[in-house]
């Protein structure tokens, strides 16, 4: 059995609570997670106990949420975020981190964090979870899968304008991307020689030149060049004709060359079962594919599937470790 999984609050204002207990409720007889988090904060719909050291999530999980408490400065309002949270939101994400680099924990799932209260409140320097995660690790470059059992997808630009992907997407990090979801696949995932299908950024991948000239310019180079180091590569593809059935069976995951390009087809196939999970980093990291949604916070309606999914993945990446 691995060590249990490290779960951070994220954004008590937001539906992050109200989704973990709804994971437990579910997920209680088949594996170990603790939440970090101020156990005041917790809809209480049920029970829960406060552990003192993650061993005994274990024995805890049967018949309670366990909770590492971290004490916050004021209550949890659903649907207000508190900029007097932001230090210990920060504070929950690194205590996981750190346990999860220790061994004390098997992985960190990080709940959705509200990026403007972490800034307002704490001048919270990092873009997202992700660069923050990224910093605790000690690496340099990391990369963003959107994982589901029906697809898995890798944006190589993320949060950009799509005016900037071009210069953006160059020779350099196209080949960290397609190396490090190599590696991840095969050392998180148990995919012991991953197939990697590469879209192209133009339409019809720039058909020979007459679409734009990046694909034949920058992506189909990489792709040379790295099948020839053994990576098993397909591409650059027509994005248009990646992810019908047939064509998801010929890879294990897609790199694709922006954001909306990965995003629009994982999200259309299995919206509510979508799981982010960092490659690159020393531990295994996943997180629901949602945000905070303070619209329906404190209601008791939200949809745990992602949660559920993040963390299924988290100890199934475990396991195969």
């Amino acid at each position: 059995m691995p060590a249990p999984i490290a779960v951070s609050c994220g954004e008590p204002a937001g539906i992050g609570l109200d989704i973990i207990e709804k994971a437990w409720n579910v997920l209680k007889g088949d594996m170990s997670f603790f939440l970090i988090g101020d156990p005041a904060h917790l809809p209480g719909t049920v029970p829960c106990k406060v552990i003192a050291a993650p061993t005994e999530a274990a024995g805890v999980m049967p018949f309670a949420l366990p909770v590492l408490a971290q004490d916050f400065a004021t209550p949890r309002v659903p649907g207000v975020p508190d900029a007097a949270h932001a230090k210990h939101i920060i504070t929950a994400i690194r205590r996981g981190t750190d346990l999860a680099m220790s061994g004390a924990a098997c992985a960190i799932c990080t709940l959705p964090i509200h990026k403007k209260a972490l800034k307002d409140g704490a001048d919270f320097p990092y873009p997202g979870h992700t660069e923050f995660l990224a910093h605790l690790g000690r690496v340099d470059n990391v990369v963003m899968m959107l994982a589901s059992d029906q697809l898995r997808v890798v944006p190589a630009t993320i949060h950009i304008p799509l005016a900037d992907v071009p210069a953006a997407l160059t020779p350099d990090l196209l080949r960290d991307t397609i190396r490090i979801t190599a590696k991840g696949l095969c050392t998180q995932f148990g995919i012991a020689d991953p197939r990697l299908a590469v879209a192209g950024l133009n339409p019809h991948a720039g058909e020979g030149g007459a679409m734009g000239l990046e694909d034949a310019r920058i992506i189909a180079p990489v792709i040379n060049e790295l099948q020839a180091q053994g990576y098993d590569l397909t591409g650059p593809l027509p994005a248009d004709t990646m992810f019908h059935a047939a064509a998801r069976a010929r890879y294990d995951a897609a790199i694709c060359a922006y954001h909306d390009q990965a995003l629009i087809p994982i999200k259309t196939l299995d919206f509510d079962r979508g799981v982010n999970v960092t490659l690159g980093l020393p531990f295994i990291r996943t997180s629901p594919d949602h945000g905070t949604a303070f619209d329906i916070a404190g209601q008791g309606i939200a949809n745990p599937s992602s949660t559920i999914e993040a963390l299924r993945m988290a100890w199934r990446m475990a396991c195969a470790a």
